[in-house]
């Protein structure tokens, strides 16, 4: 056995043909070579690490499998609010996992009864008014853009849109945890204390189309070595094959 660890240009080529050996009884075998290289590219940004959540793989139907690439970034396959900054440069993220809708009662069954429209009208007055603190505790983090697990509502988002702050709505559990570990950042659900909370950094975000598709990008993380595969096919069963086929050889490499 021989180390070319020392030697950039063998150690690639070595880490080459043990993807494409790993990729040889696989459904990528005949595109072998370009996942090959996909996969050693992905890996070599991690520079020695081997924390494959800075690398994830993001399947979009359409295309053909060549049609695959690497993209320098973390990939959010979600939308940007409505009326929001669609592009935002050196952000401040500030990762949530908080209910942003009006704090009704939630409790099965319960109700709540009033003799006039006006109790009504009180009720909900107070809960905007509940809500719009909830949102002006957010801001004084410093944020630039406010990323939550759950769904924010009509109201909160107009107040984020008024404050110049993009905020983008329903990203999944894994997707806010990969986010805050790649921006270095944490997920924060109580916002009483912003000197104790890390807000993500990267240089820009911004919505980009893969097909036909809107994805938000995050390009110049603070964690470098974050990037997303994208990957292309013509169905749903063989984008699972392929990502499957392809996490095995990242496992290899790491």
């Amino acid at each position: 056995a021989w180390d070319h660890s020392a030697d950039e240009a063998k150690f690639r080529d070595d880490l080459l043909r043990i993807a494409q050996t790993t990729l040889s009884s696989k459904l990528l075998t005949h595109e072998k070579e370009h996942f090959a290289k996909l996969a050693v590219d992905a890996i070599l940004r991690l520079h020695g690490s081997v924390d494959l959540d800075h690398i994830q793989v993001l399947k979009k139907a359409g295309g053909s499998l060549r049609d695959s690439y690497l993209e320098d970034g973390f990939l959010l396959d979600k939308s940007i609010g409505v009326g929001q900054p669609k592009r935002v440069e050196k952000a401040k993220i500030l990762v949530a996992n908080t209910s942003m809708d009006t704090d009704k009662i939630k409790i099965y069954s319960s109700r709540v009864r009033v003799d006039s429209m006006n109790k009504v009208a009180e009720i909900e007055r107070a809960e905007k008014d509940k809500m719009r603190k909830k949102c002006e505790k957010i801001m004084k983090h410093g944020c630039n853009v406010f990323i939550n697990r759950q769904l924010i509502y009509n109201f909160p988002e107009s107040i984020f849109a008024e404050n110049g702050i993009m905020a983008i709505e329903h990203a999944d559990f894994d997707g806010v945890e990969r986010l805050a570990a790649v921006t270095g950042g944490e997920v924060a659900s109580t916002f009483d204390h912003p000197e104790l909370v890390t807000l993500g950094e990267c240089d820009v975000i911004e919505e980009i189309m893969i097909g036909e598709d809107k994805v938000i990008r995050f390009g110049g993380c603070k964690a470098g070595a974050a990037c997303t595969i994208v990957l292309r096919g013509a169905s749903s069963h063989v984008l699972d094959e392929a990502e499957r086929s392809l996490h095995d050889a990242l496992c290899i490499l790491a």
